[in-house]
């Protein structure tokens, strides 16, 4: 069991980029079309998005890249480049995480800004947020919150200090500890500071495990993320599924839509096999509520999926959705056979699996990008199965690897950074990135929007409404 370390303080001023960045990223150089990618005008991608799809309503497209998020502010999607055997490409949308990791793996945009996207996310979202008049106002002291990623949330908190020019507390919050440096008290969070409970008035969350056991719902104390956007989507597929359905409703007409892998929701255990073979024997499973590459299956034989079948899951309901392969192995939907475009061909011939994480925040200015960063899978991509692969090692792409209860490494030799080595190497454009940066858009919109209406006209959250969308009596039972 781990247990929560004594909250540290930071202070102005001891920001050291060796600290908060891979080697391999911080001696790296931008691809000067990435640098060119970020630093686009709104109105620019605009125009070149729609000049590439004339269907494109301008106008909607210029409201959603607009939008002014009240929940989802800070968020990441996981997109894979996918094509058909016509050629038809698309960005597809695997999932949107909130409280997202990359600024350690993003180089910088400017040599002279040397605390790059910690800075911009800190000043263009957190700072906006804490400042935001609502109700009575809220006093206390600024905190980061974490139980992972210590090399990126050790980087905000130092940030937060020199941008507020106050200090920091910094607040492990483990799950299952058998203590905590938390409290709610009178709908405000409160932390143990040297045996003192000192009043938060707002904090800067990276909690990812099951973050809505441990964190309120509703709080006086502004949270970043607040705990409804996980719910709605940023750590719940299974609503997150629902809410893309929902606004590729509201999209129609527009030429815009989120592009998903085909997905059949609240799926009991037992059903999965008869879905799995509905697609030809190949498919994805996902544990609605894991991130961070848990909880995911990728089944392309019998035995993949009688491994998965004789897990022990905690959870009641499931979400199934088509895979995306090579064309001879992946699933056949009603949008087509889509499957990897993949990397660049090595010396060996060989075609890795990778794909884009897209990292956006809401400003006042409406949502821009923050950093971008890509991940191969460990095995080149099969043009045949035979029935023997392990095909997570040729179709995963996560880093991180759990070790134990909170305890994580990555597995930094699959990054691939946006650079001037690597990106030659991931077969995308500056047009595939603004196409990613669109279905990162749309999909943050999508889960935002779910998280309003998860609350009632007076501001309470509907566990009615919520229960109605996503009913598994195992997570009911752990909300706050």
């Amino acid at each position: 069991m781990t247990i929560n370390q004594p909250i540290s303080t930071i202070q102005p001023g001891n920001f050291q980029a060796e600290a908060h960045w891979y080697p391999k990223a911080l001696n790296a150089t931008i691809h000067p079309l990435v640098s060119f990618f970020m630093n686009l005008s709104t109105e620019r991608i605009v125009s070149r998005y729609c000049h590439l799809n004339p269907k494109t309503d301008r106008s909607k497209l210029e409201e959603l890249l607009a939008y002014q998020c009240r929940h989802f502010l800070w968020s990441g999607a996981d997109l894979i480049h996918a094509t058909t055997a016509e050629g038809n490409r698309r960005m597809v949308v695997i999932e949107n995480n909130s409280c997202p990791s990359g600024q350690k793996s993003m180089p910088l945009l400017d040599d002279h800004q040397e605390d790059g996207g910690y800075r911009r996310l800190v000043e263009r979202t957190f700072l906006p947020l804490v400042k935001k008049r609502q109700g009575v106002k809220v006093e206390g002291r600024l905190a980061v919150i974490y139980d992972k990623n210590p090399m990126e949330t050790t980087g905000y908190a130092a940030v937060i200090a020199d941008v507020f020019n106050e200090d920091v507390l910094l607040i492990t919050d483990y799950a299952g500890a058998p203590e905590r440096n938390l409290k709610l008290e009178n709908d405000q969070l409160f932390a143990l500071v040297e045996n003192d409970w000192v009043p938060l008035r707002a904090v800067f969350r990276y909690v990812t495990q099951k973050p809505w056991n441990r964190l309120p719902i509703t709080c006086r104390t502004k949270i970043l993320n607040p705990i409804v956007a996980c719910l709605a989507g940023g750590r719940n597929k299974m609503v997150a599924a629902k809410a893309y359905d929902f606004f590729n409703g509201e999209l129609a007409g527009s030429g815009l839509e989120i592009h998903a892998p085909e997905t059949i929701r609240d799926v009991a255990k037992a059903e999965i096999p008869l879905w799995v073979a509905r697609w030809g024997g190949q498919a994805v499973i996902k544990i609605p509520y894991s991130n961070a590459g848990q909880g995911v299956f990728t089944i392309t034989n019998e035995a993949e999926l009688a491994a998965f079948m004789a897990t022990e899951v905690h959870y009641d309901r499931y979400i199934v959705q088509s895979l995306i392969g090579n064309y001879a192995w992946s699933s056949d939907t009603s949008s087509g056979r889509y499957y990897h475009v993949g990397t660049i061909p090595n010396k060996h011939g060989k075609t890795h699996v990778c794909d884009i994480r897209m990292m956006v925040s809401s400003t006042p200015e409406g949502i821009r990008p923050l950093a971008c960063y890509s991940r191969r899978a460990r095995e080149p991509l099969a043009d045949q199965l035979t029935g023997n692969e392990d095909s997570w090692a040729m179709l995963g792409t996560n880093l991180s690897e759990k070790l134990s209860d909170n305890q994580w490494s990555s597995d930094v030799n699959r990054l691939m950074l946006m650079d001037r080595r690597d990106f030659n190497s991931m077969g995308v454009g500056l047009d595939d990135l603004i196409e990613a940066f669109i279905q990162t858009v749309l999909s943050t919109v999508a889960i935002d929007r779910m998280a309003g209406q998860l609350f009632t006209k007076k501001g309470k959250f509907s566990l009615r409404l919520f229960k109605s969308l996503n009913d598994d009596k195992a997570l009911l039972a752990e909300l706050l």
